[in-house]
């Protein structure tokens, strides 16, 4: 399962850059406003930072619109990925932008009938929000796995990017569950290492290994 991380915070994904855990990045409106900076200059950094998919997002609501703004966010650098709302406009979007050979990634889908709609008009990513349904007390990871029977039954390469991801045991269940990818926030991604078991031992091994009064440099 590829790692996309859910900021526009250039440290923190540079770091995570640096351990070989990025596979690309998404961003999102809310995401620049917390950045404080501008969407085109932070986009570019970002773009120019790591290999993968960047993830831009349109504001407009009509399709000619979106298609207008696509078009500007795309021309920032070659991995960028327009970022659209599932909306009848933002499907007719994605249909001509995925038609021109630009990577579209589908946002805000919360069905699978959605998905299916998403897959037909081309899509390179269906973003499933995983955390929101969960809040409406909805099975999130059920909606993975019927997007993941319908992809994988009618050979629709529109990878599933699960979003909304707050805590690290969604992580586990979309990597069991058949996700293409995840976003994450870094603070999720950094909590993936954690053990209270892993911690305990290594606590053991240093209290030994002081007790040996030895030294290895």
């Amino acid at each position: 399962m590829k790692f996309f991380v859910d900021t526009a915070e250039i440290d923190a994904i540079a770091e995570l850059n640096e351990l070989g855990m990025v596979d690309g990045v998404t961003t999102n409106p809310s995401l620049i406003l917390k950045s404080g900076r501008d969407i085109i200059e932070v986009t570019k950094e970002i773009a120019d930072l790591v290999d993968g998919p960047v993830s831009a997002e349109v504001v407009a609501t009509q399709a000619e619109a979106m298609i207008e703004e696509g078009r500007k966010l795309a021309g920032i650098a070659d991995n960028i990925a327009i970022k659209l709302p599932l909306t009848w406009n933002g499907l007719k979007a994605c249909k001509t932008l995925s038609s021109e050979g630009r990577m579209v990634n589908v946002t805000l889908c919360f069905s699978s009938n959605q998905a299916l709609l998403a897959a037909k008009a081309g899509a390179a990513f269906i973003s499933p929000f995983i955390g929101r349904l969960d809040d409406i007390n909805l099975d999130g990871m059920e909606l993975i796995a019927d997007i993941r029977q319908i992809y994988d039954t009618y050979g629709f390469e529109t990878e599933i990017l699960a979003a909304s991801i707050r805590n690290v045991n969604h992580v586990t269940d979309c990597a069991r569950t058949g996700a293409d990818v995840m976003t994450a926030p870094p603070e999720v991604i950094h909590k993936l290492a954690l053990h209270p078991l892993t911690d305990k031992g290594l606590e053991t091994f240093l209290n030994d290994w002081e007790k040996t009064g030895q030294k290895i440099l």
